[in-house]
């Protein structure tokens, strides 16, 4: 894996992790890397926030299932020292929900361990030169994971209105194929725009075939 020639000082490196093997293994990986730098490693939840404050790496990688204080708390407890210090969560695994709720406290990125080694090493210059994901991209992760929840609250029926809905059917059309009355279909639909937060028949469109969804 080429390693990048520093252009400048080097990037600070925290590693906040309770696996010994994880932490060596990233270790090995950073160190590979001419601009990068790591400066401390931390076993725990508690201990990753008092070396943040005692060094102020330039990027805290830290696991969102800290022992003691786990990942979100940490988040939340460095939030109040301001941005100076530049978060990427790992995890194993994650809700949507909890990625936007990452973002909303402070993280720059979330980044699974499964991921490749260039993808992390990617992530961290990109936080280093002051990317973030937005406002749009943490819209959609909501708006995705409220979409999955709900979801399962929809009956069989309103799952089949959706679907002719996506294929730009009317209601008279849709009434027709599924063998129902048009204040029928109205009333689902009434009941689907509620279900999945949605206002207009466009939206729930767009919100369906944006995700890609089996319905």
């Amino acid at each position: 894996m080429p390693s990048h020639k520093i252009t400048t000082r080097p990037i600070r490196i925290l590693i906040a992790d309770d696996h010994a093997i994880f932490r060596d293994g990233l270790r090995r990986l950073l160190v590979t890397q001419d601009d990068f730098v790591v400066v401390a490693e931390a076993t725990d939840g508690k201990e990753a926030v008092a070396r943040t404050r005692e060094l102020r790496p330039d990027i805290l990688l830290l696991d969102m299932a800290m022992p003691g204080v786990p990942g979100m708390e940490v988040l939340r407890e460095l939030a109040h020292d301001g941005p100076a210090v530049h978060t990427i969560l790992l995890t194993a695994t994650i809700h949507p929900l909890e990625a936007a709720h990452a973002l909303r406290l402070g993280a720059r990125r979330v980044v699974l361990k499964a991921s490749t080694p260039e993808l992390l090493l990617k992530s961290i210059r990109s936080v280093c030169d002051g990317e973030r994901l937005g406002a749009e991209v943490l819209a959609t992760w909501t708006r995705y994971a409220e979409w999955r929840q709900n979801k399962s609250e929809l009956t069989a029926r309103e799952v089949e209105i959706i679907s002719e809905i996506k294929t730009g059917n009317s209601n008279k059309q849709i009434a027709r194929k599924l063998s129902i009355s048009e204040e029928t279909v109205k009333r689902h639909l009434s009941n689907i725009f509620e279900k999945l937060g949605v206002s207009s028949r466009l939206e729930l469109a767009l919100l369906a075939s944006q995700h890609n969804l089996s319905l």
